[in-house]
């Protein structure tokens, strides 16, 4: 019987972002995406794995330049366009996380609601910086306020840290700086008081969190350590709250390494299953599902993981 997943980190890579890359633009973790995107190979693709639907993200955040101010906005726009144009032709395969401008959080607002409203998409997509700015900064106060209201998953895709060249040592920044930059980001939120804020934020954490759930306890720990005076006031019990309502994709994170370290911070019922294809190879994504399979996971648990839990968050694919 086909495991009917459901795949919440995928990429897209036509029309919008096929033309990105025409102009040279050079792609955020100094790799290129591994295959030709086309729905029909998606779709191929999907049927070689089993992956009842994906969720397509592009995991970049732009604004406008001095030439272009409007860039941002038109490129976002176009590509949450063409999302609802592929749902419309594939409905049960395909599902999207908006793109939004980073220009400001208005313009950022306003493509949320045109995107979600208009268009129908399915949650939001967010980095783990905006051009260097993190959750718990003031550019993304109304942005998670109104995310929050609209209780619409966000997925918080990893991306380059100030400074990743040299923190990278020219090495892709893929291999670590991608992960700890979101234990960056949401380390930040939690001291920040992000989550005593907003409550009510739906986020799924790319790779497992990264690094996120091993340094849970020290994160934990340091509330009560001293963090300094601009903090929020915040204790262990909170800081295990928020690292267990998180949910977690799987995308090159399904080893023992990644689930292990999530299971002690959460429970089956907030991992997710993602591959990242293209940006990891078909290969790849088969080894991955393989270590998944070998966490010792009950057949109730792994279906959970590859297609129940995500159901529940997206109930237009579950069907």
């Amino acid at each position: 019987m086909p495991r009917n997943r459901i795949d919440v980190h995928t990429h897209y890579l036509a029309g919008a972002v096929e033309d990105l890359f025409a102009s040279g633009f050079a792609l955020g973790g100094g790799y290129r995406m591994s295959a030709e995107w086309t729905p029909e190979n998606a779709i191929a693709y999907m049927d070689r794995q089993e992956i009842a639907a994906q969720v397509l993200s592009a995991p970049w955040t732009f604004t406008g330049t001095a030439e272009d101010p409007q860039y941002a906005a038109r490129f976002s726009r176009r590509l949450n366009q063409e999302y609802a144009e592929l749902i419309a032709k594939h409905p049960d395969r395909f599902g999207a996380f908006a793109s939004v401008p980073a220009d400001s959080p208005e313009l950022a607002l306003a493509e949320i609601g045109y995107a979600l409203d208009e268009l129908g998409l399915d949650g939001v997509m967010l980095n783990s910086n905006a051009q260097g700015r993190y959750f718990g900064q003031p550019f993304h106060e109304p942005v998670l306020a109104e995310l929050a209201r609209r209780r619409v998953p966000v997925f918080v895709h990893p991306a380059d840290p100030p400074h990743s060249d040299e923190l990278a040592f020219g090495r892709s920044r893929s291999v670590v700086e991608f992960t700890f930059d979101t234990a960056r980001n949401i380390t930040n939120a939690i001291y920040t008081g992000v989550f005593q804020r907003y409550p009510d934020l739906t986020l799924i954490l790319a790779h497992c969190g990264g690094p996120l759930p091993s340094l849970g306890w020290r994160i934990a720990e340091h509330t009560v350590m001293g963090m300094g005076p601009t903090d929020a006031k915040i204790d262990p019990e909170h800081v295990s709250g928020v690292l267990r309502g998180l949910y977690y994709e799987t995308a090159l994170a399904g080893s023992r390494n990644s689930i292990q370290p999530t299971l002690e911070v959460t429970g089956v019922d907030h991992i997710l299953f993602g591959t990242d294809w293209p940006a990891a190879p078909e290969p790849t994504v088969v080894r991955n599902i393989a270590n998944l399979a070998g966490n010792g996971f009950t057949e109730d648990e792994m279906t959970a993981v590859e297609r129940g839990n995500a159901a529940r968050l997206f109930p237009r694919l579950a069907g």
